[in-house]
């Protein structure tokens, strides 16, 4: 099973782990990154998340394309969610499902890195108050992190 979901809601953790091992006696890992927006120490009150309906799913689905080829997974699951996203709220949802640990951690991995550092999604941090602090950047470390794929079958 695949799911890949750009939805302004959030989502259920052990309903989209249920969805995706019910039934399944060939799954022996299974690997859940859950994202959320952090307050800086109190001075953030919330991410705003911009996306292009389509192009980011498309994108979004090449990758996921891509985990399967290097990885032998019985199951993947990506969520992200987009919209204004307060502190402490869900942000991204990563599943793998693998007969073995290592791919399935290796996936989650690889899908996060990306989602991170390249997908296709714009985040404006907002201020205790209500002021802009702007748009957000990939930092230089999670930039490197995402490289140590590249070129990697």
């Amino acid at each position: 099973m695949r799911r890949l979901s750009v939805q302004a809601d959030p989502f259920d953790l052990a309903h989209e782990i249920q969805q995706l091992t019910q039934g399944r006696t060939d799954i022996g890992a299974v690997v859940s990154f859950t994202g959320l927006c952090r307050s800086e120490g109190g001075l953030l009150e919330a991410l705003e998340l911009e996306h292009f309906p389509g192009m980011a799913e498309e994108e979004m689905g090449r990758v996921m394309d891509e985990a399967e080829a290097r990885w032998p997974l019985q199951g993947l699951c990506v969520i992200h969610r987009f919209g204004m996203i307060k502190a402490g709220e869900q942000i991204v949802l990563v599943i793998t499902a693998s007969a073995h640990r290592d791919a399935a951690f290796q996936a989650a991995d690889f899908l996060m890195d990306y989602l991170k550092t390249r997908a296709p999604f714009w985040k404006k941090e907002w201020q205790q108050g209500g002021d802009t602090r702007g748009w957000v950047e990939a930092k230089k470390e999670d930039v490197a992190k995402a490289d140590r794929w590249r070129d990697k079958p």
